[in-house]
């Protein structure tokens, strides 16, 4: 309907750092990862906006939501980086609270992108932000992250293997990823446009 691909739009809206300060929303796409998986890079890329999500090195940032406005009242949304390891337990309490109710309660929630180091798929960290949302029957697409860093055979085995661990899974899908070669980005962006092009005709009337 548009010549400007939806993820290009967008633009910082808000931060929240409460369950009960969400903005309304039609539809969104969250995006979570452990920290240094690479996920402010693929948003950045994703959105062909260098800038938009960025890494800071300062631990209060990372406990935010930080929602970006793609059209009214649809969003992509920067989920705290989960696994930082130098942050106080009550912390980490906080942050693991705000992330469980968020994927298991925000009924606009269209899917989640849930980026992975290629080199380290599936932690514990990982398969714990899927037994929180997966029950949903929302979709859930993984993006294995630096997958430049992996020769052409352990890019293979490593999504073979990923995939195959996931099979029981039918909402689960899985590709190879990379910022820095943007292997994998056209595939990614076409599934999340796809997740909104349908979503938001279903909130419309609400």
């Amino acid at each position: 309907m548009t010549a400007k691909p939806v993820l290009n739009r967008a633009h910082f809206h808000t931060s929240v750092a409460q369950f009960r300060d969400l903005p309304p929303s039609r539809a969104e796409v969250a995006f979570a990862g452990r920290s240094n998986a690479g996920k402010s890079s693929a948003i950045n890329l994703l959105t062909r906006k260098n800038r938009l999500a960025f890494t800071s090195k300062t631990p209060g940032r990372t406990q935010l939501i930080n929602f970006f406005e793609l059209t009214t009242d649809t969003y992509l949304v920067d989920l705290p980086g989960y696994g930082y390891a130098k942050v106080p337990p009550e912390v980490k309490a906080k942050w693991e609270g705000l992330l469980s109710r968020y994927l298991q309660e925000r009924e606009a929630l269209a899917g989640m992108v849930l980026i992975m180091d290629a080199r380290h798929p599936l932690t514990s960290l990982d398969r714990q932000m899927l037994e929180w949302f997966v029950p949903t029957g929302k979709p859930v697409h993984i993006l294995l992250s630096k997958a430049d860093k992996l020769s052409n055979s352990e890019k293979a085995l490593t999504l073979r293997k990923v995939r195959q661990e996931l099979a029981g899974h039918d909402t689960v899908s899985v590709q190879l990823f990379s910022s820095l070669s943007r292997l994998g980005a056209d595939e990614a962006a076409a599934r999340i446009e796809g997740w909104l092009a349908t979503e938001p005709a279903m909130h419309v009337s609400e």
